[in-house]
């Protein structure tokens, strides 16, 4: 999405907790046990997630490297990657600590 790797995973934490805000919120709704809705709705937004996240994730290091800038796209890549995995450990930190209960 941007060139800027800092952003691109914050931007990918921004979408993981708005669709986790939606799925938590979503619990005060009854649906039928036996509606095929619900599983169809959650097969489509893990497929929308996927290509959100390949979005975010990938868009912007496939352009570089089909551009020729091999080590720049591997660098966003790598950057954005690690960015986004300190963040979810922070996440996983926070949960475990029993801060939020």
């Amino acid at each position: 999405m941007t060139k800027i790797p800092w952003l691109n995973a914050l931007l990918s934490i921004l979408y993981i907790s708005l669709v986790a805000g939606i799925l938590y919120s979503g619990t005060i709704f009854k649906i039928g046990a036996n509606s095929v809705m619900a599983p169809i709705a959650l097969i489509s937004l893990f497929t929308f997630s996927a290509a959100m996240m390949g979005y975010l994730f990938l868009y912007q290091p496939f352009g570089l490297y089909f551009d020729g800038e091999k080590k720049i796209a591997l660098d966003l890549f790598l950057k954005t990657m690690l960015i986004f995995g300190v963040i979810t450990l922070i996440i996983f930190v926070l949960l475990f600590s029993g801060l939020f209960k």
